[in-house]
């Protein structure tokens, strides 16, 4: 588990002298027909007056004027910052904090305290401070805090990158449920690890044991999750990853089970990855070729829900989980598959390849083939940066999610607007099904003829084939697995899309 995530502690209450050894005090505040209005308790506000020497309520009027519209009403944008520096404090006490934050949250709404968390812990990212958040009132501070921490993530290899991180204090909530929201965190931080690491790192073989490394860092938990990686002759039936990891022989493919197994286990739930280490597109090579620069991130699926299987076992979840890594590079060689190659994956379903760039639903298959004949799932859930279709229908902000359960895929949509992971339920439109005949094989791959398009709809329907009757759930996550900018809760390239859903979902069972 990735422990250099910033701290977050509960205040205890009563602690005297709170405000010593801080390095910076957050307040939240608010608009009103009145002014500008803290939210926090009095009695906190009273305290810290008189520790500091100072008027919160008079300091917060004069540095928020800028904002005033001309009925002198504040008119702040959610997040919107202001720092003042105690040295600007008439009679500021001795071993004060440096300086005092205001930061606007008017809006309850999840969204927006999302977007306000997530602006304030940018504020202080890369930087070895204390800082104390007061925020109290009705606010879902939960998704707050959750885009605290998240805002702080880094990822780089320089040799200069710093390793400082802040410690937030907070007013509100509770030490379990900040324990919690730090376990989520922290194993998304992991999935985010994962996806950055570049692909000259990043095998397979590496993948896998990386992941074994994660699991023996959930201590006593450690005991209740065991992680296997088969390769060789041990996946000699599975024909997808086969066909595509076969391509490089230097860093072969390998097949990971990720198991927590909780005693009394109300449901088993069964994720499936893909996990393409980096993705040339094969024979059917990606062109223009700079396409191929964010390719170390398509294994983004196997980290999520690695990560997910790894944090419902560290927060005891009672779920029994497992976790298929199809972990394969879809590389350019004398070994690559060749358009018009049939293979038989594991099951015994043969398929027509048309186009090797269209190699996810081929490792998927496998995985979802082999958990719905011998592992006996309540819910089979694949994660997969599959379609680039997904992407132009629905953009960077939601994944395109199928599924034939209407109550189940409402619950996950429901969750994942919760939790940050925007789901956007899509059809699974049976007219297309003629698309995926084959003259050879029991189906072809890429459902191009006739030419329907709705790419991502097509990819469902060709994996939907190897999941038998189970509760089936594809999540195509290729628009929001990946950020083109450094903003928010992001930084450019991997997200960790889907840990928090899957997670939050899993505590529901």
């Amino acid at each position: 588990m990735n422990r250099s995530l910033p701290s977050l502690e509960l205040l205890a209450s009563g602690k005297k002298n709170s405000i010593q050894g801080l390095d910076a005090i957050a307040f939240a505040y608010r608009s009103t027909k009145q002014g500008p209005e803290l939210l926090v308790k009095k009695e906190f506000i009273r305290e810290t007056n008189k520790r500091l020497g100072i008027d919160l309520s008079t300091l917060l009027t004069l540095h928020t004027r800028e904002f005033q519209n001309k009925d002198g009403l504040v008119e702040a944008k959610a997040g919107e910052i202001t720092s003042v520096p105690l040295s600007l404090a008439r009679g500021s006490a001795k071993g004060a904090p440096s300086e005092i934050v205001f930061f606007a949250l008017d809006s309850e709404k999840i969204a927006d305290v999302r977007k306000v968390g997530a602006l304030l812990g940018r504020r202080f990212k890369g930087k070895k401070k204390k800082v104390l958040i007061a925020l109290g009132g009705n606010r879902p501070t939960r998704y707050f805090y959750e885009s605290l921490l998240l805002a702080n993530y880094q990822w780089s290899e320089k040799s200069s990158q710093s390793s400082d991180r802040p410690s937030f204090l907070v007013l509100s909530g509770k030490q379990e449920e900040l324990d919690s929201i730090r376990v989520v965190i922290s194993h998304l931080w992991n999935a985010r690890d994962l996806i950055h690491t570049p692909s000259n790192t990043k095998t397979p073989a590496w993948v896998a044991a990386k992941i074994a490394s994660f699991a023996k860092d959930l201590g006593k938990q450690s005991s209740k999750v065991k992680v296997v990686s088969r390769g060789g002759k041990e996946i000699a039936k599975f024909g997808g990853l086969l066909a595509v990891g076969g391509s490089s022989k230097v860093h072969p493919p390998r097949f990971v089970t990720v198991t927590y197994s909780p005693p009394k286990a109300k449901a088993h739930v069964v994720f499936v990855g893909k996990g393409i280490t980096f993705d040339t597109g094969g024979v059917s090579l990606k062109r223009p070729y700079d396409m191929m620069m964010a390719m170390k991130t398509d294994m983004s699926g196997a980290a999520v829900v690695a990560a997910t299987t790894l944090a419902a076992a560290e927060l005891r979840l009672p779920v029994k989980v497992t976790a298929l890594l199809m972990l394969a590079e879809n590389t350019l060689s004398a070994t690559a598959q060749r358009p018009s190659d049939v293979i038989t994956h594991y099951g015994g379903t043969t398929v027509e390849v048309i186009n090797t760039d269209a190699e996810g639903r081929l490792v998927l298959a496998d995985g979802l083939a082999y958990a719905d004949l011998h592992l006996d799932p309540d819910y089979l859930v694949d994660v997969a940066t599959l379609t680039g279709a997904a992407s132009l229908g629905l953009g960077k902000q939601y994944a395109a999610m199928y599924s034939r359960d209407e109550r189940l895929a409402a619950r996950l949509n429901q969750i994942g607007e919760e939790a940050g992971d925007r789901l956007w339920h899509m059809p699974l439109i049976d007219d297309y099904q003629i698309a995926l005949k084959s003259e050879i094989a029991d189906f072809n791959h890429t459902a191009d003829k006739p030419k329907f398009g709705a790419g991502s709809v097509t990819a469902a329907l060709f994996l939907e084939k190897f999941v038998g009757k189970r509760r089936w759930v594809h999540l195509d996550i290729a628009g929001p697995a990946r950020s083109e900018v450094d903003a928010g809760e992001y930084v450019k390239g991997g997200t960790g899309f889907g840990v928090r859903t899957l997670t939050a979902w899993l505590a529901t069972l």
